[in-house]
Parts: structure tokens; sequence; C-alpha cells
């Protein structure tokens, strides 16, 4: 069970029971472990990588998938639809998301190291992504058809929306004096 951290008089912090404090070295240790392995062979290239990671992801890929979070939520908001921008954000990211991880294999890059190194063919993985994303996508589009077929069939068959049976509802009730 999670608790805040509590001060003591002093000002010194509680650190935690004896087991979280294992624990927390625990997981520091295994990281200094996979990190002196993970470095032990091309340090500066692993180093270049994360960095080169981090720049790619903060000062490209964040700008270009905000920009068109912003450009989808806008277009369904000018046509009065933005609470439909979920189900256009969801599949989008998934899809990006397995496009950052598989792309040296569905650009066909690798390819051919792929199947040196496991004897399977490496075609095939851009009709894979595309069925997902299609797929995602459909899915996507199932369940807002879903949604809009169930708030409609509500609407017409219980009778006054929900916000104004809670208005009269209120209005109803005695007031809080009594």
């Amino acid at each position: 069970m999670w608790r805040p951290a509590m001060r003591r008089p002093f000002g010194k912090p509680v650190l935690g029971s004896p087991l979280q404090i294992l624990l927390l070295a625990c997981s520091f240790a295994l990281a200094a472990y996979a990190g002196v392995r993970l470095l032990a062979g091309d340090w500066f290239g692993v180093a270049l990588w994360f960095v080169g990671a981090a720049v790619l992801h903060d000062l490209v890929l964040v700008p270009l998938y905000a920009g068109a979070d912003r450009a989808v939520a806008r277009g369904l908001g000018a046509v009065g639809r933005r609470e439909w921008t979920l189900y256009v954000r969801f599949p989008a990211a998934f899809s990006a998301l397995l496009l950052l991880m598989w792309f040296p294999l569905i650009s066909g890059q690798m390819a051919e190291h792929y199947r040196l190194a496991t004897g399977l063919s490496g075609d095939g993985f851009l009709a894979r992504w595309l069925l997902i994303t299609a797929v995602l996508f459909g899915g996507s589009a199932a369940l807002l058809v879903l949604r809009l077929f169930r708030s409609s069939r509500s609407s017409r068959s219980s009778g006054p929306s929900r916000p104004s049976r809670l208005r009269r509802a209120t209005n109803e009730r005695p007031p809080a004096d009594h």
C-alpha cells in the first residue's frame, strides 16, 4: 500500500520498510549489472545511440506527433466532433509505435540480415504492419459506431436527457437546512 513520504520532526524523510529498501537496492544492483554488460563492448556507440535517440525523440518526433494530434483535434473540432479524437489518436499512436519498433524490417533494409539470423523470410513485414494498422483503425471505427448507436438509442428511449433529470431532481429536493 502506498503512503506519502512522512517527515520526522527534524526534517529527515522516512525511507520506508526494510523490504522496500532491499528491493530498491536489488533493482539498482540489477541496473548497474545490465549497464556494465551493455557498455562492455562498444560503450561509445551505446552512449551515442542513447543520446541520439533522446535528441531525435525530443526534437523531431514529439513536435511531429503533437502537431499531428493537434491537427486532428482541430479538424474534428471544426466539424463539431472533437470527442472523436480518441478514436483516431489510439490507433494512430499504436501503429506509429509498431512502425518505430519494426522500421528496419518494414522498410526491407534488414530483410537479408533477418533471413541469415533466423532462417525465415524477411518479406511481408510491410504488408503485416499495414494489415495491423487497418485492423486498429477498423476496430476503432467499429467502437465509435457502436457508441453512436448506443447513445442515439438511449436518447430516443429514455425521454429527458440525464442532465435535465438531474436538474429536476435537485429542484425537487428539500433545502439543506431541513
